[in-house]
Formats: structure tokens, sequence, C-alpha cells
């Protein structure tokens, strides 16, 4: 192969990289990096859905007595459909809202139908303004993102029908574990529901039970439903230069966890398992979570739908069974709403975890997570447990690295060999490369020998990425000086800067390729891909550097071991 061929493809080679990185962007629902589209203006409701779509969205049920089939393509199961109408006329009454406070969570409830429109994580600061709390949960002008429970089955109360607060304590005293509240809504349908949310101190995880009383004269069948209530937009402060999953998520053990892409419910194309005996529905972002949880061995039929424009839900529906008049029965639940904590969610629920998303790696990057975990509570610090971390793969590695920058370290030794052959031959293509293979054979030097080693461990970096790009450990955890949150980019681009020089570096110490087109590449590709260190969160930053740096103290001393003493292969830009 000429050398002009050889250049044509490391030029495909560097655009297909572009083009791809555009397409992986668009394809998660970002815009474009290189050669962003034009935004098309159309017609349709604007992205940021008002907090009235909640509340008044299209009439899933027309009137308290009609609950009409669930479109088959949604994946709701059964003849029965969550209601999303309003409320009619004669339900209206005055809404209260009440806030109740405990030391990780600040919730705020609606009196219609006793749902959950506002979490507020308290351990956690925003991104935006670090004064204030994180905000999950939320029902407001910019958001909404509510968690909703009713009955269906009858003229039953929904999360549409008002309710009566009950007088109680609303923040968790300094001797209190715990903290309820209490909602209870009239006779409908012969049936009354009573709703008690109970969140406990240091939990995410918020009990809720369901009393339901028949105070009718015949028996009443209902189904229970939970179900989460999220617009479609990204969660502000999203980085163009990664991307992350935001939207619904089924766990069950048949089909284990299974994302669902808004645009997949948009078009009615999500598939999902329609009914099962155990798992979670959840909504899943960047860092946080929250999820409906119930008893195994209840079933339930699962399902999602869109509920108005850019308004989604996914949610559960289980039978309560027949209740008699005068009698009751009442259904636990859980809501889990709170941070991607590995260690806390395995506790809560089989497979909870896995919402903290790790893509095709998670058999390797669920290790590397449990081994960063223990170095942090040995340093106490998450920047000295990543740097720790890398050292200790490069360990692990170490065998496999030494072969790598061996067969370098031979290929530099014979290069000055190789650069005289190429001028002498270089009007005899077909020649010389006969004559660079002859010269491999008699020095015994594989040319492909320094990347095999090299590219067995990629996988295992790549999955550390990701468990460094999935932790909420990383939000707001300073390591050093200036570098006061490891999930946002370094402020003065200190870390960037050095990350350029180290590729730089291991460029230069690397044996030139005997095309002198191909060692200009060489040389322009670290600093093509460096650029996007620049936005990249400090963490993961610190981790390519650390792996940079002890890569180049071992190149460094294989060589001198071999004889080869360091050299810095300059380029020549003529």
């Amino acid at each position: 192969m000429n050398d002009i061929r050889r250049t044509i493809l490391w030029v495909i080679f560097g655009f297909s990289m572009v083009l791809l990185w555009d397409k992986w962007q668009i394809h998660n629902g970002n815009k474009a990096t290189f050669f962003p589209a034009p935004v098309a203006q159309t017609e349709s409701a604007p992205a940021n859905a008002p907090a009235a779509s909640a509340s008044s969205a299209p009439a899933a049920a027309s009137g308290a007595n009609s609950v009409p089939a669930a479109p088959a393509a949604t994946g709701t199961a059964g003849a029965q459909q969550v209601p999303g109408g309003a409320v009619p006329p004669a339900q209206a009454a005055a809404r209260e809202r009440v806030t109740v406070t405990t030391d990780v969570l600040r919730l705020g409830f609606d009196t219609e139908g006793g749902t959950l429109v506002h979490g507020e994580l308290l351990q956690y600061a925003d991104m935006a303004d670090k004064s204030k709390p994180f905000v999950l949960l939320d029902e407001s002008s910019q958001r909404v993102y509510l968690a909703q429970t009713g009955l269906i089955g009858g003229n039953f109360p929904t999360h549409k029908t008002p309710m009566t607060l009950v007088p109680g304590s609303r923040t968790l005293g300094d001797n209190e574990n715990e903290l309820s509240v209490r909602f209870e809504s009239a006779d409908l349908g012969g049936v009354k529901l009573v709703k008690t949310w109970t969140a406990k101190r240091g939990a995410y995880d918020i009990s809720v039970k369901h009393e339901i009383v028949n105070t009718g004269t015949a028996p009443v069948s209902p189904q229970l439903y939970l179900q989460l209530v999220r617009d479609g937009n990204k969660p502000p402060g999203e980085s163009s230069f990664y991307s992350t999953f935001t939207g619904p998520a089924i766990y069950t053990e048949a089909k284990k966890y299974h994302k669902v892409e808004f645009k997949d419910i948009e078009s009615g194309k999500a598939e999902i398992d329609k009914s099962s005996p155990n798992g979670y529905v959840a909504m899943v972002q960047h860092y946080f979570a929250s999820a409906w949880l119930l008893a195994d061995g209840i079933q339930r039929d699962l399902f999602v739908r869109k509920v108005d424009n850019n308004l989604y839900s996914v949610g559960m529906i289980m039978k309560v069974g027949e209740i008699a008049p005068g009698q009751s029965k009442a259904v636990d639940a859980r809501l889990f709403a709170g941070p991607q904590i590995e260690t806390m969610m395995e506790k809560l629920y089989p497979g909870l975890e896995l919402v903290k998303d790790y893509g095709w790696l998670t058999i390797l990057s669920k290790p590397l997570y449990w081994l960063l975990d223990q170095l942090h509570k040995l340093l106490n610090n998450w920047g000295w447990s990543i740097v720790a971390l890398v050292l200790l793969l490069k360990i692990a590695f170490y065998w496999l690295n030494a072969k790598a920058y061996a067969s370098m370290a031979k290929m530099k030794a014979i290069n000055p060999k190789i650069t005289e052959m190429r001028e002498r031959l270089k009007d005899k293509p077909q020649q010389m490369q006969q004559e660079m293979m002859r010269i491999y054979r008699e020095e015994k030097v594989n040319p492909m020998g320094g990347c095999f080693p090299i590219m067995i461990q990629i996988p295992v970096f790549i999955a550390l990425y990701w468990v460094l790009l999935s932790s909420v450990e990383m939000r707001n955890a300073p390591w050093i000086g200036w570098i006061r949150d490891l999930s946002s980019p370094d402020p003065y681009f200190i870390l960037p800067l050095l990350m350029t020089a180290s590729s730089l570096l291991q460029t230069a110490l690397n044996p030139a390729p005997p095309d002198p087109l191909q060692a200009k590449m060489m040389w322009f590709m670290p600093l093509i891909f460096s650029v996007m260190f620049f936005f990249f969160p400090a963490g993961l930053v610190l981790y390519w550097l650390t792996n940079n740096i002890l890569s180049i103290a071992q190149q460094w001393i294989i060589n001198t071991r071999m004889g080869v003493p360091p050299q810095f292969n300059l380029p020549k830009f003529r």
C-alpha cells in the first residue's frame, strides 16, 4: 500500500469518526456536535409542557364511569386504562399543597389525589445554584415529574379525586425515625380510599399504604394503579459531548432490565413485559431515578403510554380482589426517589441497581465500582480513589503492557533501518513492502505486537469510564485545590491541558510510522480527541490523565531496560 492510499484511508477514518460521533449524539436525543442541522419550526406544543398538562391530560377516561381500553401498542395490559382526564365539574374542590421534610427529603403533596408533586434531595445540591437542593420531582411551568396512584374498575377514587388532608406533624423530629402524611377521599362509587405516605430517616424509599374501604351495599373489585408521569425533556445541564439515558425503565425477572425510549412510546413501538408477578417500573435520568416497588408474588400489569404532548407515564396495575360491604383491604407499595447509589439500591429491591446504566459492559463495571467504593472507604476522597484504582489496574495489566511496550521498543530500534530503506526504495513501492517484511522477519519484530495486549485492556478501561460517568458519588465531590466537583468540567482547564500534553508525550515516545503522512496523523489525532476532554467531567479527565502518566512511566522504564533510550519522535511539518 503506497503513501497516498494510506493518507486517504486516514482521512476517511478521521471523517468517519466525526460523522459517527454526530450520529451517536442525534441517536441519544442531543444536537450534532460538528454538523448540527437547522432546527425546523413546527406547529406542535413546546417541549416544556406546562404543569396543567399533568392535571388536564387528554381524556383517557371521559367521565368517572368510563374506563376505555388502553391502546395495545402502549403495552397496557387488560381492559383498563389509568385515567388521565380532567376532573368532572361535580368533583371540583379547592386544592391544597402540603410540604413534609425529613433529614434527606423535602416532599410536596397535592390534595388532588394525594399525589406527590415535588421532591427535593436535601443532601444533593443543584448544579446551577449550589445553595439550593436538587429537585427531582416537580410540577411547574418548566417541567412535570409526578408520582400518582388511584383505583380503576369503576367510579372509584383516582389521582384526580379531591382528598382531605389529615392533620399531623410535617417535619421529622430529632427523636423520630419516620414521618407520615395521610389523605382520605370521600365515598365514590361505594369506595373510600385512604392513602398514607411514610418517609423514614435517612431513606429515599417512601412507604405508601392504600386502604380501600367498601362503604356501599354491594361487593366491589377495584384495581390499584401506581404510575410515574414525566415530560420527555433531558435534565438541564446535560453535556453534548457524552450521552446518558433519560426515560422509563421496566424490570422483571423474566426479561430483566429494559429501557424504553420516549420516541418509542410516541410511535407506539415500545415493547415491554405486559404482566409479571415481580419487578418494578422506573423513571431514569443521569445520577437519579424514581421507581414504584411492589412485593414479589403480586401479579401486576405493566404499561407505558403517552399522556399528552411531551408527557409520558410508566406504571403498574394490580387486582385488589373482591371487598365485601363494610370490609376493607390494604395494599402496601414503596416509592423510591433518590440518587443512584448502587449499594443502597441493591438492598431495596433485586435489580433496582440496574437503573444505574453501565450499558453492555455491566459485567465489568460492577466489580470496578465495588473496588472504587472500597478504595473510597480507605482514602475518603473520590479523586484519590480514582487515581488509586487506575494504579491498581496498571499493576494488574503490567505484564500485558510490558509486552506491548517491548514490541514498540523493538520497532523503535529498527526505525532508522526502515527509514533508510524507504528512502532508498521510495520509487519502488512493491519492493519496499517486501524489503520491510524481510527486515521484520530478520529482527523478529511483529509490527502488530504492541496492539494486541493493549486491545485486551480496552473493555476494562471503557467500563471504568462508564463507572465514573454514571456514579452520583462524583457529583459535587472535591479532589484537590481548584477541583471542587468531579462531575463538572475543570473550571480552569488545567487537567485537560495536562491530558493533552501527556497524550502528545506518549505519541513522541512511540515509534514513528515509516510513512511521514501517517506520522503527522499520529500527532493530529491526540489533539483532535483532546478537544472533547475540555468539556468532560473532571473525574473522567483525571482518570485518563492518570492512565497516561502511568503508561509513560512504564514505557520509559521498559525502553531503558531494553537498551533503547527514550527518544522523542517529533514531527516534521513541511
